[in-house]
């Protein structure tokens, strides 16, 4: 149960962080308007580029912005406020909560993946620490779809569609001009965005033709000859890749290519082309098979203008608007959390859940969606994932009928 506390007068602070989406604008504008409709806050201020602006204090009047230019930024892709991948230390949070007292902001959000909520989480420890009375919410974001708690997270079903859709594409110029064709998707450690290629299976015979998660071990051995199966049997091959695959021993097989590394100190995954390239050389050094290609999808996938899901930009609008409801009742603290109701027909509800139970931890690929072969997903994984992709394009083809010779 979480505890009620009294309503608390005073500013507001929200700010954004982590990769950008195609729908965290709704979650911000959804609060933003929400915020509007309550008397006990005062201001609504925006942080830059997430805790790095609040460290410097560079800060926005969210409050005094248009209801018209608010509906036209949560309409657009990426970080309207611009983010950040900075972790926060222990210092810094202490820094960030006397730059919260400093402006009187007594209702905190941050919208973000588990890294966030770990910081709003230790921000919100700081206030009772200190007998502050602040209300602090996470509000879900990440296009991993790797959030604790959730069914699924607000920009993981725009960028699964805009997957989708370019696997669509992939597979009709793969089947007009047959060969072996390798997309590299985001995830490097969960695999529900590579997954989400399987919904470019429109007709018999579609690809991918092999799909390659974190959750399962990949083998360097294996792989050559599980594309010469598919192209014996297709007579062509659409792969798709996670950029987190790893051995046996849990080591990234990107790893092996690249020497770079991010902002903590992981290998770089994301926007490096290394990994398609070596397994087209791997391809090209262990079969006979001559017409090989890779690409990276990289940072395309996540902020995409006009590739989005309905039910995603509705959900995340929802997600930050619920946020605020529950810091303007009487719930101090906690993160909101999008939950699927059982049954047929697709329907959610949100639940206000602890920030540490999403904090850290990220989720993985449900075994029931996973293939036995390791290689593919299951129709579980494909039930799960239409309804809130919503509808992709139709693919027509001709029936063949032959002519006599």
């Amino acid at each position: 149960m979480a505890k009620k506390i009294a309503k608390v007068v005073g500013n507001m602070l929200i700010a954004q962080s982590g990769g950008p989406t195609v729908v965290i604008n709704q979650s911000l504008v959804g609060a933003v308007l929400e915020a509007k409709k309550h008397q006990e806050i005062q201001k609504i201020y925006g942080a830059l580029h997430g805790i790095k602006g609040i460290l410097n204090e560079d800060l926005i009047d969210l409050g005094r912005e248009s209801v018209a230019t608010l509906k036209a930024v949560a309409q657009t892709p990426s970080s309207g406020l611009g983010s950040v991948r900075k972790k926060p230390t222990p210092e810094d949070c202490a820094k960030i909560f006397e730059k919260l007292k400093k402006h009187n902001v007594r209702y905190f959000f941050y919208i973000g993946g588990n890294d966030s909520a770990e910081t709003a989480h230790i921000i919100n420890e700081e206030a009772k620490q200190a007998g502050y009375e602040m209300h602090c919410f996470h509000i879900p974001k990440t296009v991993d779809n790797d959030l604790r708690e959730n069914d699924h997270t607000p920009g993981f079903a725009s960028s699964a569609k805009f997957v989708a859709q370019a696997f669509m594409g992939d597979d009709l110029d793969n089947a007009a001009l047959p060969g072996v064709k390798i997309n590299v998707i985001m995830g490097r450690h969960a695999g529900f965005l590579t997954a989400a290629s399987a919904l470019a299976r429109t007709y018999p015979g579609a690809g991918p033709h092999l799909i390659y998660l974190p959750e399962r071990p990949f083998d360097l051995e294996k792989f050559p000859e599980q594309v010469k199966a598919a192209v014996d049997k297709f007579g062509r091959c659409v792969v798709a890749v996670s950029e987190g695959i790893s051995d046996s021993s849990g080591l990234a097989i990107a790893a092996a290519f690249t020497k770079e590394v991010d902002s903590h100190g992981n290998v770089q995954l994301s926007g490096s082309g290394a990994l398609g390239d070596a397994l087209v050389g791997l391809i090209k050094q262990k079969t006979d098979i001559t017409r090989v290609r890779a690409d990276t999808f990289g940072y395309l996938q996540r902020s995409f203008p006009g590739v989005v899901s309905e039910n995603d930009a509705k959900e995340a609008f929802a997600a930050g608007r619920e946020a605020v409801k529950c810091a303007t009742g009487a719930d101090v603290d906690g993160s909101i959390a999008i939950r699927r109701k059982p049954g047929k027909q697709y329907q959610i509800y949100f639940e206000r859940v602890e920030l540490r139970s999403v904090a850290k931890e990220t989720r993985h690929m449900p075994d029931a969606f996973i293939a036995p072969n390791g290689c593919d997903v299951t129709k579980a994984f494909l039930d799960y994932a239409r309804p809130i992709v919503g509808k992709l394009p139709q693919i027509g083809r001709f029936k063949r009928i032959p002519v006599k010779k």
